[in-house]
């Protein structure tokens, strides 16, 4: 971890952090704090610099932070929407396999996809005084969420705390593992089209998250592309889950016109959808295609195995932890981009 440690000033007065120290001495962040909490040597002429640009600057280390980064406390939270969806449970394995490696405890929390539960637990991190925090859930497509997450995010940082979300989570100001969602759903349409479907129908989760949204309309843009359109009564919205997957699916069956295709925007909403037809005695995929997006590891064990999107997940946990155990860079957020790609199984032929 850095051991960043800035200035909180209140009233008037701008903030002054160890970055702004760093730049004014053009040393890096690492070099900077070294010199001001005297954890190791450093050369004479850098030493000189940093405490010439402290005293420039006026900067005086601030206590909280002080005590964040020298805290024998190695921990990370990990906030996620749902444990129990092997998206996250893998992860989430990820993310603890490198911890481990670098011997720092995970403590992990479920929102359950209440934003307001999630900026709840990110207050409590940073009150338990967590070494970094990892958002592993989507984001919210929704102003009053970004500007209370970032009122938690924005001092937490500032004072040496480390942050790194996966998904788009739009106008936070912190490093992110971006999974290409609307690339990726692009990608499966143009597959599904290729075998030959024009009659789609979506079952998505809620819009108002940053993965339904790119998803949904990553695969709709590439059908409009080939003049395709899904008809608005065929796009259900249910929750997020395999029983919110079954009931979508069961609605679908209700209404008329029946398609020869449907995606579900996760796997897991996938295998509710084939537990309903198969229910309503709908064979799959001989009357209707199935799709799904994410490929956690039993949907190549269903019958029939389930075309989808796979996305490297355990190596996307990795690599989230991976951001905030690496020196941060000044005024800038990282971002690393995970490629989808389709796997067409047995779940999808060309319609009859």
């Amino acid at each position: 971890m850095s051991e960043a440690v800035g200035e909180e000033r209140t009233g008037d007065h701008a903030y002054v952090t160890l970055q702004d120290v760093a730049r004014q001495a053009e040393v890096s962040l690492a070099t900077a704090s070294r010199v001001l909490n005297g954890t190791s040597q450093v050369r004479a002429d850098l030493r000189e610099r940093v405490l010439a640009a402290a005293a420039e600057l006026s900067y005086t280390p601030n206590a909280h932070a002080q005590a964040l980064a020298s805290s024998s406390s190695k921990s990370v939270g990990v906030i996620c929407h749902d444990v129990s969806d092997p998206y996250f449970a893998a992860v989430a394995r990820g993310v603890m396999r490198t911890a481990a490696e670098h011997g720092m405890l995970v403590m992990l929390a479920s929102t359950f996809r209440d934003p307001s539960r999630e900026i709840e637990y990110v207050a409590m991190l940073r009150a338990q005084r967590a070494r970094a925090i990892l958002l592993i859930g989507s984001g919210f497509e929704d102003r009053d969420w970004e500007r209370s997450m970032g009122a938690e995010l924005d001092p937490y940082q500032r004072t040496g705390g480390r942050v790194a979300v996966l998904s788009r989570h739009r106008s936070l100001k912190v490093d992110a593992v971006l999974p290409q969602n609307r690339e990726s759903a692009g990608a499966l349409a143009r597959a599904l089209l290729d075998l030959g479907h024009r009659d789609f129908a979506v079952l998505t989760g809620p819009r108002a998250l940053t993965t339904v949204s790119d998803r949904l309309g990553g695969f709709t843009e590439a059908l409009g592309e080939a003049g395709v359109r899904v008809r608005e009564d065929h796009i259900i919205e249910a929750s997020f889950t395999r029983d919110g997957g079954y009931r979508a699916a069961t609605e679908l069956l209700r209404r008329e016109n029946r398609p020869t295709c449907v995606f579900a925007v996760t796997d897991v909403m996938a295998i509710g959808a084939l537990a309903a037809l198969r229910d309503h005695g709908v064979a799959v995929p001989s009357e209707m295609s199935l799709a799904g997006f994410d490929d956690i590891p039993i949907v190549r064990d269903l019958t029939p195995p389930l075309t989808t999107v796979a996305l490297p997940l355990e190596a996307m946990g990795e690599r989230v932890m991976g951001l905030v155990l690496r020196e941060p860079v000044a005024r800038r957020s990282r971002i690393e981009r995970v490629d989808g790609h389709v796997i067409l199984r047995d779940s999808t032929v060309r319609p009859r």
